[in-house]
């Protein structure tokens, strides 16, 4: 297939007003895990709110709390104290609601099963009716461009196309909040600015709530509205950067020196989390 198919077609005129509803709100969630010497303590008084329509990146060091507070907002890790809210409810109320999507680091397909029976998957969990699960899953891969694929196994397809059968399958079920765990680390350089490009393109026509976890600066700029810098275990948020490149995006960008500035003082911001 072409290498710069896109996910879905870019929109066209200029972005919306930024949202004002509060989608995600952490107020000093702590995250700490019990240890035969000394508790590790993940997550300090983590304060962040996150708005409908946002695209927000969670980065810092390895082992710094990113995955950890992603996985709080999903209700897949328990906090210790504070609060978090998704739309206004508990992580847990949330996510029976389905309320929101979770893409991990790797695809995690099933082999035996084809890529129209992964999407499928979420969809027949929910006890929706065949044909309108089938329906559904085609759509979805569609707007990943792999509707020629759906015969195929996970196994016949190289890791990029998995991880977009892995955020087709996400979006089956039409969350408005997408979240993503480094799902492009494992990918290599050219795939992955495919992608990125490709998710821009998808996130500037949907408006999906996006919290995206990464260890990549440029991936952070490129992609996010707002940038969270962490610092080093335990993880706190050093410094809260807004974006100020255009929300239709290309590749191109990187080299002008709007991006240049954003990424050194996101670099600048990690180094002193450091400290």
């Amino acid at each position: 297939m072409p290498p710069n198919t896109p996910l879905s077609e870019s929109a066209t005129g200029t972005s919306a007003a930024t949202p004002a509803r509060a989608v995600i709100e952490a107020r000093k969630a702590s995250v700490i895990y019990p240890s035969v010497d000394a508790p590790v303590h993940a997550l300090q008084e983590i304060d962040l709110t996150i708005k409908e329509g946002e695209f927000v990146s969670l980065i810092g060091p390895s082992g710094c709390g990113k995955t950890t507070l992603l996985r709080v907002i999903a209700d897949l890790e328990p906090i210790s104290s504070g609060t978090v809210l998704v739309n206004g409810v508990t992580p847990h109320d949330a996510r029976l609601a389905r309320a929101y999507g979770y893409v991990f680091q790797a695809p995690a397909l099933f082999p035996w099963r084809t890529v129209l029976a992964n999407v499928m998957l979420p969809l027949q969990i929910q006890g929706r009716e065949p044909e309108a699960a089938r329906a559904i899953a085609r759509e979805q891969l569609a707007r990943v461009d792999l509707q020629n694929f759906e015969n195929k196994y996970p196994w016949q397809l190289s890791g990029g196309m998995q991880q977009r059968v892995s955020i087709a399958r996400a979006m089956a079920f039409a969350p408005r909040i997408l979240m993503m765990d480094e799902p492009f680390g494992a990918l290599d350089e050219i795939t992955r600015d495919n992608l990125n490009e490709q998710l821009q393109q998808l996130w500037l026509r949907e408006r999906r709530t996006v919290v995206f976890v990464t260890h990549s600066i440029a991936e952070a700029v490129y992609l996010s509205t707002r940038i969270v810098v962490m610092s080093p275990r335990p993880g706190r948020i050093v410094k809260v950067i807004e974006s100020t490149l255009p929300d239709e995006r290309h590749l191109g960008l990187r080299d002008t020196p709007e991006f240049m500035q954003l990424a050194h003082e996101v670099r600048e911001a990690l180094a002193d989390g450091h400290h």
